[in-house]
């Protein structure tokens, strides 16, 4: 014994007293009774489950195609079936022990069985119940070790001994079991934080009475107050006055707001835009910088523009406030655009608006509203007279050659049947003297 090293030691001194308590238990005719109402409780579980098991199950079960909240309830009550057994098992051990406490004046072993049943059913709970990842992590690190340090009874004497270690930083002290609680109780907090701003945002995106952007402004001021909400409460819980906080934050808030001026504005011109909606997701925009995209997602301090090849450009919010932004669709609104062809001198102009109008007319994206095509004499050009043709579609001229190609086909082709020359550019060469013999 005394070759073992301090923490075998420790270990053996904590485990002695349960060594002694089951060697009691051994000894115990009245322990081995309950032994027998333990034996006598399980098996009685065991058969009441498989005979209740089916008829709940075919209770909660939903209809099919049927996905309200009543029915992600059920689902919810259906997932919770494999703690039936341990739980009944509990409740019929729970009676035992009330009838053995009257009957023999104590209960020891049926209340060490009771909570060996409760531990079945946080395992069960952890292992077959809990589907989210973190939950099973969590399941898995903290409930059942915790279970299992209940069954044995050795959870108070561990939390006692976690809550007089304390631990110091500079003027700040707390115990090991205040910053364990507030490490655990942080994280289920936050992660029923990200579960609601999920739920909500879902629930909001459907509310289609409402615009885009109050939407977006919506899913936004939701999840600020649903992770305030949780700081705040996780604050309360670790037992740090709110009060230092609160002065802490107005001065830090003072100097940080000198540093972070502009994303404070872009912020600020987050909000704006999400309340005045003249600009929102899915519009195509051109700022006065140059930049060209359709609006993909709407940040606290940004937008996202994807171009036309794929690319991503992130525009701070406050563009969008302090320059000139120009905005070519509101969801699928017409846009009129133009192509430009020529034509030989050798060629009869008054032909060209009414045969170019019909070919681009009968293209099957081409709108009659607001304006039917419209071909225009532009001017008069070094190799030929300069001609264009306006029309409109619905949307966006989705990049390069999606619109304007079969536009340009269209006109060729409608020229070349026509008879209609297309000009290249000639050059007259004029040699002075002599031409050199060859």
């Amino acid at each position: 014994m005394q070759e073992l090293p301090d923490f075998a030691k420790t270990l053996l001194e904590m485990m002695r007293p349960f060594a002694e308590t089951a060697m009691q238990w051994l000894a115990s005719p009245a322990a081995w009774s309950q032994f027998a109402l333990l034996a006598a409780a399980f098996v009685l579980a065991v058969i009441l489950t498989r005979r209740l098991r089916p008829g709940i199950a075919k209770l909660l079960t939903p209809p099919q195609g049927n996905e309200g909240i009543i029915a992600q309830a059920r689902l919810f009550a259906l997932g919770l079936l494999p703690l039936l057994m341990p739980l009944v098992a509990y409740g019929l051990t729970a009676i035992g022990e009330e009838f053995t406490r009257s009957l023999f004046g104590s209960g020891a072993v049926i209340a060490f069985g009771k909570r060996v049943f409760l531990f079945i059913a946080v395992r069960a709970l952890a292992r077959d119940t809990l589907t989210d990842p973190f939950l099973r992590l969590l399941g898995r690190y903290v409930l059942i070790p915790v279970a299992a340090l209940y069954t044995i009874g050795a959870l108070d004497p561990i939390m006692l001994r976690l809550s007089e270690t304390m631990i110091e930083l500079g003027n700040i002290r707390f115990s090991v079991l205040s910053l364990i609680r507030g490490l655990i109780a942080g994280s289920l907090l936050f992660w029923l934080g990200g579960w609601s701003n999920r739920q909500s945002a879902e629930y909001i995106k459907k509310q289609e009475v409402l615009r885009p952007a109050t939407r977006q402004l919506a899913v936004k001021a939701a999840e600020i107050l649903i992770f305030g909400a949780a700081f705040l409460l996780l604050m309360s819980i670790m037992g740090i006055d709110l009060t230092a906080i609160a002065v802490l934050g107005g001065a830090l808030g003072v100097g940080i707001g000198l540093g972070l001026q502009q994303i404070a504005a872009n912020f600020v011109s987050g909000v704006i835009l999400l309340i005045e909606g003249q600009t929102t997701v899915g519009d195509y925009v051109e700022l006065d910088g140059g930049e060209t995209g359709t609006i993909v997602k709407m940040t606290a301090r940004a937008c996202v523009l994807e171009t036309f090849d794929g690319k991503w450009i992130v525009v701070p919010n406050d563009h969008f406030i302090t320059t000139r932004v120009v905005n070519y669709s509101d969801q699928g609104s017409a846009n009129r655009y133009d192509a430009c062809f020529s034509v030989s001198y050798d060629t009869d102009i008054n032909r060209v608006p009414a045969i170019i109008e019909a070919a681009v007319a009968a293209l099957p994206f081409v709108l009659t509203k607001p304006d039917a095509p419209d071909c225009e004499l532009r001017g008069f050009g070094d190799s030929g007279i300069d001609f264009a043709v306006e029309y409109w579609v619905s949307g966006i001229d989705d990049g390069k050659n999606k619109y304007q190609s079969k536009v340009l086909f269209a006109i060729w082709n409608a020229l070349k049947d026509a008879g209609i020359e297309i000009p290249y550019p000639h050059r007259v060469v004029e040699i002075k003297g002599a031409v050199p013999s060859l």
